[in-house]
Order: structure tokens, then sequence, then C-alpha cells
């Protein structure tokens, strides 16, 4: 699924100085990621800027992104002062772990596409090595330096493979935070779940599971569910 990319609206990613692009797992988590009390987001790990401008095209919230990859951020931060909401997004240069130390401010919202791969082989590419591995922020430590900032009533939301994402949730439950909704994706019917997409919570209540599907059997031509969820951010959905 993240080996497919999409043109989106107000969005540019300069592929000699990055080598991320825009990525379905990205395109997800920034629709479906629930805005709707949030005063104060944090995007980890923002990359180029996607979520945290696709969260500020859906509400009203001041959003922090942040980045330890310096070009990234660079890019990122053309990419909010291009956008109608530069005065309520900004991107800083640090790692989670640095900013949680350094930091008072809490968020009513922690979002992230974070690093999913472990033990496995690096690509020719630094920056985008960091961002698909887990060598400099493990899940673990994710969740860990995310409950510093989250404020008591706030959500955390993820997207992670499968196998990961169960992992985060059995982690995250040894710190009383709770796993409240959590969506199975697959990119096509005949495919397996590929990704979950998770809302945790430090309240606990039932889990709503619901499932999505990207596309038909047949590539590029996506289902009605994914068309709703993702139409505002396409030029052609």
């Amino acid at each position: 699924m993240s080996n497919s990319y999409f043109s989106f609206k107000q969005f540019t990613v300069n592929q000699e100085k990055c080598a991320m692009k825009v990525g379905i797992d990205g395109v997800l988590i920034g629709a479906w990621t629930p805005i709707e009390s949030a005063l104060k987001i944090l995007d980890i790990g923002t990359g180029t800027g996607l979520i945290a401008l696709m969260l500020a095209q859906r509400c009203e919230a001041e959003i922090t992104g942040i980045d330890l990859d310096k070009q990234a951020v660079l890019q990122a931060r053309e990419n909010t002062q291009n956008s109608p909401w530069s005065n309520r997004v900004r991107m800083v240069e640090k790692s989670l772990q640095e900013f949680a130390r350094d930091t008072t401010e809490r968020y009513d919202l922690i979002v992230s596409n974070p690093p999913y791969f472990v033990n496995s082989t690096k690509t020719a590419f630094e920056n985008r090595t960091s961002a698909r591995h887990t060598d400099l922020l493990t899940h673990e430590e994710l969740i860990e330096n995310a409950l510093k900032l989250l404020s008591p009533e706030g959500l955390i939301c993820l997207i992670l493979p499968l196998i990961e994402g169960q992992k985060c949730i059995e982690f995250a439950e040894t710190k009383n935070l709770f796993c409240t909704r959590l969506v199975k994706v697959y990119p096509k019917p005949s495919a397996e779940t590929k990704r979950l997409l998770l809302e945790f919570s430090l309240i606990k209540t039932r889990c709503k599971v619901t499932e999505l599907i990207i596309e038909s059997e047949i590539r590029h031509q996506y289902s009605n569910e994914f068309s709703l969820l993702a139409k505002d951010f396409y030029l052609k959905l």
C-alpha cells in the first residue's frame, strides 16, 4: 500500500531534497483521525508535512509537526508557507524524545505515521531509512513519550501494519492507554489486512472495530468508503 502515491491539492515534495513521497498511509490517517475536540495537535514524524496540513484543512486547531530530518522539515516548512494555514501550523526540527523533554505543552490530539520496519534491510536514502525504520524511535518509545505530551482527555492516533499494530495495542495497555477505535485496512476485497488505524485514549471504553477497503479488484478503482473518506484531498477521485 505505501508504494502507491498520489497528487494532492496544495502539497508538493521536492524529490531532489527529500526521498519521501506522499503515501497512502499518510492519506488514510490524515483523513480518518478525529479532530472535533482538538485545539492543539502534535504530528510526530511529520516528514514533509502531509498529515499536519491535512488536519489543518479539516479543523481550526494549532498544529505542531516535529521531525529529526532537517531536509524533511525544510520541505514541510515550505509546504506550510504555501498553504492557507501557515498562521497556525509550525514545523520543528527535533526528535520526539527531545521535544517531550523540552516542552511543557499538552496536546488534545497526537497523530503519527510512525516508522514500522524492525530489523529489516535499509534503503539507500538515509532520511527515508529514518522515516521507515524503528532504529531511532521504537513504538514503545513513541507511546511512552506521547503519553508525556497528552492531555488527560486527549487521543493518540497511529497507522501501523497488522502485527506491529497488535503489539502496540498490547504495550499501550501496560501504560494504561487503551485502544478505543480500530480500523482494519484492506488494499482490496481479496487481500489480507495490511494496516491498522488505531485510536488510543486514557479513558477505557469498548473498542469499536470497523473495516475499510481501498480499491476494488481493479487497480485505482476506489471503494465508495475510501472515496468518501479522502475526497476532500484529491484533485480527482
